[in-house]
């Protein structure tokens, strides 16, 4: 056998481990988060978009744990998509995937942080909207095109929030 084919099953064999190693964790993953609810509907009356910002869906993790990825609802796949913000949720539009509702009153917080789940920019480049999938709390990430259009989505995002009359004693929403 040659010197060139030996150097490359050596290379190979270990690449092909690998990647199915991570197919087969991925997949593991998908079957635990499996009975994660389904994403919410998005109303037919919403009305027009109070602000539109285009950018990257980065991902969605457990709250709190941004290295632990939801993958099923492709939640874990990294899209081009646009925030539309209106006075009853929030739209994220996803290009090549389903679109995520987040109703306003199952949103819990947003801040900005550098990154998230393979995902690290500068100082508060990205903005993470914190919400209630039904029972489940998680986090989304979005970082903007332009910077600009950074501060204009936040604010946006924070007006929905709930005021303190709105939550009871334990912090959730009414």
């Amino acid at each position: 056998m040659s010197k060139e084919i030996l150097i490359t099953i050596s290379a190979g064999v270990p690449m092909l481990i690998i990647f199915g190693l991570m197919g087969w964790g991925w997949r593991n993953k998908l079957k635990r988060q499996g009975a994660l609810a389904a994403l919410p509907a998005r109303p037919e009356d919403l009305g027009d978009a109070v602000i539109s910002v285009p950018g990257q869906y980065v991902v969605t993790t457990a709250a709190g744990d941004w290295l632990d990825r939801v993958a099923v609802h492709g939640l874990g796949i990294r899209t081009p998509a646009v925030v539309h913000v209106h006075l009853g949720g929030v739209v994220i539009e996803r290009k090549g995937g389903q679109d995520i509702f987040i109703d306003k009153h199952a949103l819990t917080q947003v801040e900005t942080q550098a990154g998230m789940a393979g995902k690290f920019v500068e100082k508060d480049g990205l903005v993470v909207i914190s919400w209630n999938l039904e029972d489940t709390e998680v986090d989304t990430g979005f970082r903007t095109t332009e910077a600009g259009a950074k501060r204009p989505l936040i604010e946006a995002l924070q007006a929905l929030l709930p005021n303190d009359s709105e939550t009871d004693s334990n912090g959730k929403n009414n």
